[in-house]
């Protein structure tokens, strides 16, 4: 197993991930529950876990921030609320943050979409920026949690950006992401929520293979890593999917297929290259 430890984007399962860079740690939407065990989604829906997380809470290196998508029990679960320190920044929705400050996580950062958070020390910067997304079509959205997406922006201070993330959060493509590439044109690696997620069996509210790739072609990143595909009942859309049309299409330079326990190594720019 990859260490946990050291610096890149380590692949703990489902949309959880650890992201290291100039000194920064971050976990990203907390999911530790076992295989066989249920999360929890709302209205009395539940999707039973299939997959084992490739690390335990108690395993975790020492945590800057969370960055937290959406209120849902697969990306903060029951594990996260009782084993995560109370006094860590979570970075997430205005909704997501009001119920977190109830659970006793006083430090939680809400956000609407375009806002941002700050974070500065020893000469290096981690900006957070809530991104929009969009988790079920139509009326529907209604009956769902609000979801962000989110830009992480490692530089220092008086603006120079080194590194930027984009972590696409559980949405649908949607007109309201066309926005992103407009704001945001140099990526360095866009990590992207799949899975085709369905409730009922039949409302898909995440991105399938298809849909991937149409976020791939909008968003455009220098990288591209897929997760939150196969770690529950509720999916539908296997990473096979997407990695076929991937391939169909002739996109499939700079696209990572990282497995649960394995480390990615962080895109550098190259040498005086500058963000756009």
């Amino acid at each position: 197993m990859a260490d946990p430890n050291g610096s890149g984007v380590f692949f703990v399962g489902n949309a959880t991930t650890l992201i290291r860079y100039h000194g920064f740690t971050l976990l990203t939407d907390p999911n530790f529950l076992h295989r066989g065990q249920r999360a929890y989604l709302g209205y009395g829906l539940s999707t039973r876990r299939r997959s084992e997380p490739a690390i335990g809470i108690d395993r975790l290196p020492l945590l800057d921030a969370v960055v937290l998508s959406h209120m849902h029990g697969d990306h903060w679960d029951r594990v996260a609320r009782r084993g995560l320190d109370r006094t860590l920044p979570v970075v997430t929705t205005r909704q997501a943050a009001r119920r977190l400050r109830r659970q006793g996580f006083g430090e939680a950062v809400g956000l609407g979409s375009w806002q941002e958070w700050l974070f500065e020390r020893d000469g290096h910067t981690l900006r957070v920026t809530s991104l929009p997304a969009r988790h079920a079509p139509g009326a529907a959205q209604a009956f769902l949690p609000p979801v962000m997406g989110s830009m992480l922006e490692f530089g220092r201070p008086g603006g120079q950006t080194d590194l930027r993330i984009y972590i696409s959060g559980d949405t649908l493509m949607d007109g309201c992401l066309s926005a992103i590439p407009e704001r945001f044109p140099d990526i360095d690696l866009g990590i992207v929520h799949l899975g085709g997620t369905k409730l009922f069996g039949l409302l898909m509210v995440t991105m399938d293979g298809r849909q991937g790739v149409e976020w791939l072609k909008l968003i455009h990143p220098r990288h591209t890593m897929p997760v939150h595909y196969d770690d529950y009942t509720a999916f539908t859309s296997p990473l096979a999917d997407f990695r076929r049309e991937v391939e169909r299409r002739g996109l499939s330079g700079g696209v990572h297929y990282v497995a649960r326990g394995q480390t990615h190594p962080l895109p550098v720019r190259p040498a005086g290259r500058a963000p756009l």
